[in-house]
């Protein structure tokens, strides 16, 4: 296998193993893979492999059905946590787009006309003059909702 790292998610346990590490009968894990539940990974012959994360929700299906939380109120609950877990990632993504996006951006991204007619760009944070400039372009996703919106905030300095 070489340096290759298992992660959480990679299913290695048979359900033998499972079951033991879960406290549970092999027939419960079945049981709760046939409902939905908690599914495991398979392998090419169809047996059933289960991760470390996998276990984990196990016993936290134990925990909660021993206090007398239903088993669907425990899958949706499974499921927000699956979500939770798939939103951060995105989250995660997101940032790091943001951040390679910024690092590629070139500082002045505001730019005026004055009254000649000559554009300059403005630096982050200058004010702009509304009698003397016009702002004629923006970054995207910074652009008031209605252009009036401008005219309307005492305390907007440049965009």
């Amino acid at each position: 296998m070489g340096d290759e790292r298992m992660s959480a998610d990679t299913p290695v346990f048979a359900i033998a193993v499972a079951a033991e590490l879960a406290g549970m009968h092999p027939q419960t894990l079945r049981q709760y893979d046939r409902i939905g539940l908690v599914v495991p990974g398979r392998t090419r012959g169809g047996s059933r492999r289960y991760s470390m994360r996998d276990i984990e929700q196990l016993r936290e299906v134990a925990q909660l059905s021993s206090e007398g939380m239903s088993l669907p109120a425990i899958a949706r609950l499974l499921d927000l946590e699956d979500e939770v877990r798939t939103l951060h990632r995105r989250v995660v993504e997101l940032e790091l787009a943001l951040r390679e996006e910024r690092a590629n951006r070139p500082g002045l991204r505001v730019f005026a006309a004055g009254t000649s007619g000559s554009v300059m760009a403005v630096p982050s944070g200058r004010r702009i003059r509304r009698s003397t400039e016009v702002v004629l372009w923006r970054p995207w996703g910074s652009t008031p909702e209605h252009p009036d919106d401008l005219a309307d905030d005492p305390d907007d300095s440049a965009r």
